[in-house]
């Protein structure tokens, strides 16, 4: 006997959306479903062949085979036919009941942050870092159950299953146990070291290997080193990086920036400098005439790219002309004849923001006075 087209029997096209199977079968599940058809062999039977369809359909490489080589594509005696009309209703209709097992709650165990402070330094070059965190750990004495010497007592509401059955109008559901919330047993002697609890309070002592390149904001994710859960599983650790102000270098991203101090004469006359690097000192021109607030770019003399070593920043040197102070009266003398001669010889040709500053004020008082 030639077996029944999928898409038939649920009553949609072969291009249906995922949402449009689901809803059809939900909508002849609790048509056909015998606890709305007791008795009825006809209903019982067509409900199979719903639950059958929809469990192809809704696999998308099921689907997928079964839209290129129809049946011949599943071999019938691997294809599970039985029945279990309590699990596919809680599958299927859990967000109506809230009796889903993908809902029931998970005991693994909370994550854990950690905020790390690093120096430049060592942000640049990579470290080993041991850090002691608090977690809650499983009790020794009674094996994270809670129970004197790990003993549990199984529940007789649910018989240790940790759910029961609640009929509801024409449908019999699934729910959380209400005595052992879920867990299929409960404590009758709470543990006298951790009062029923399971878990105690405790330090643990790990090394974070932290690679060089990282940078403020980057996290590092340690799997199962955060609390561990009553069944076991442990959360993990995120580790947040922050570094400390550094007294030489600003770091944005992978660049370097710093300030760079030069005398009014290197500033006038123009020299060659030596500044810091991560690589030793190297040396800089300064042009004739520079200004404070010129940047000098020093290309790859910044960070590695924690991502890809071949990418280095730069650093970036702004010049800050230092004023001299604590002078004596030879010094002072020397400068006054100097400033002198800017003016008898020059016209404050050797001062041009000066002198366009002057010039400014000049046109305008002469607009106010005209």
């Amino acid at each position: 006997m030639a077996k029944k087209d999928y898409y038939d029997i649920l009553g949609v096209s072969k291009n249906a959306e995922d949402r449009e199977i689901k809803r059809a079968y939900k909508r002849l599940a609790m048509k056909f479903h015998p606890d709305r058809n007791p008795g009825n062999k006809d209903a019982e039977n067509k409900f199979k062949e719903i639950k059958q369809a929809y469990e192809i359909l809704s696999d998308s490489k099921k689907r997928t085979a079964y839209d290129q080589y129809g049946h011949a594509a599943f071999n019938q005696e691997n294809i599970n036919h039985t029945t279990d009309f309590s699990d596919i209703f809680g599958d299927v209709f859990g967000d109506i009941f809230g009796n889903s097992k993908t809902n029931q709650r998970s005991n693994k165990g909370a994550d854990l942050k950690y905020l790390m402070e690093i120096s430049l330094e060592e942000a640049i070059t990579g470290i080993i870092k041991k850090i002691s965190i608090p977690v809650l750990k499983n009790c020794d004495y009674c094996n994270g159950t809670g129970a004197q010497e790990g003993l549990l007592q199984k529940c007789y509401t649910c018989n240790g299953h940790g759910q029961i059955q609640m009929s509801q109008g024409f449908f019999t559901v699934q729910q959380t146990c209400p005595r052992c919330h879920g867990q299929g047993n409960f404590i009758k002697k709470p543990c006298f070291y951790c009062k029923g609890r399971g878990r105690l309070e405790s330090n643990k002592i790990l090394s974070v290997k932290i690679p060089s390149g990282i940078d403020t904001g980057n996290r590092i994710r340690l799997h199962g080193e955060g609390e561990i859960g009553k069944n076991g599983i442990a959360g993990d650790l995120y580790i947040e990086i922050k570094i400390k102000k550094h007294h030489l270098f600003i770091r944005e991203g992978n660049n370097l920036y710093c300030e760079l101090p030069i005398s009014f004469v290197i500033a006038t006359l123009g020299g060659t400098i030596k500044i810091p690097t991560l690589n030793g000192y190297v040396k800089l021109k300064i042009p004739e005439g520079t200004q404070t607030g010129k940047m000098f770019r020093i290309r790859n003399k910044g960070i590695k790219s924690i991502r890809r070593n071949s990418i280095i920043g730069d650093l970036l040197c702004k010049i800050i002309i230092e004023t001299p102070i604590n002078l004596n009266k030879k010094q002072k003398d020397i400068l006054y004849k100097l400033d002198k001669s800017f003016h008898e010889y020059s016209n404050y040709n050797n001062n041009p923001k000066i002198k366009k500053f002057l010039e400014n004020i000049k046109n305008f008082f002469y607009k106010i006075k005209n």
